[in-house]
């Protein structure tokens, strides 16, 4: 596995179900072929059905909560511009009392408007591919709060992504 077959199994789970290579890799600043190796990976690790179409979720919910923080943890870097994301994102902060500022967890990014620690995203393109789909954005964020949160944080982040994914349990 690679960091970008998590984005592109993420992008496939929130897209229409005619998706097309094509169009992944274009959401995703990735080369179609990448993202066809992606999807060969994914499938011998059983996250896609053998077609390469369908998305085990259930299984690949299990890989984000307990393979993903070891296999891609997330990286920290120093203070700096960039565009929020873990816990510090929208889509989980409002479920938290307080945020301090000095706990602002941002992707670096020249064009920010947010400033806080950094971290090293997925692969190399996620923040322009976040920018670009609000929805990949939160998926993203939920992932980054699974790498680098706490445990109050990880459980509802995972909440938020079985929502996301309509799964109900997993």
């Amino acid at each position: 596995m690679r960091p970008q077959d998590i984005a592109v199994l993420l992008k496939i789970v929130i897209s229409p179900s005619n998706w097309m290579n094509k169009d992944i890799a274009e959401a995703l600043f990735l080369s179609p072929a990448e993202v066809s190796y992606s999807l060969q990976r994914s499938a011998l690790a059983g996250l896609t059905d053998p077609s390469k179409r369908k998305i085990m979720k259930k299984t690949f919910l299990e890989f984000i909560r307990y393979g993903l923080p070891y296999v891609f943890p997330a990286i920290k870097g120093s203070i700096a511009a960039g565009v929020l994301t873990a816990f510090s994102s929208p889509v989980i902060s409002k479920h938290f009392m307080t945020n301090k500022s000095s706990e602002t967890v941002v992707w670096a990014y020249p064009e920010g408007e947010a400033r806080g620690e950094s971290i090293i995203p997925l692969y190399p393109n996620a923040v322009k591919a976040a920018l670009k789909d609000p929805e990949l954005y939160d998926l993203f964020a939920l992932v980054d709060t699974l790498r680098l949160g706490k445990v109050r944080e990880k459980e509802i982040a995972l909440n938020l992504l079985k929502e996301k994914f309509g799964v109900s349990h997993a």
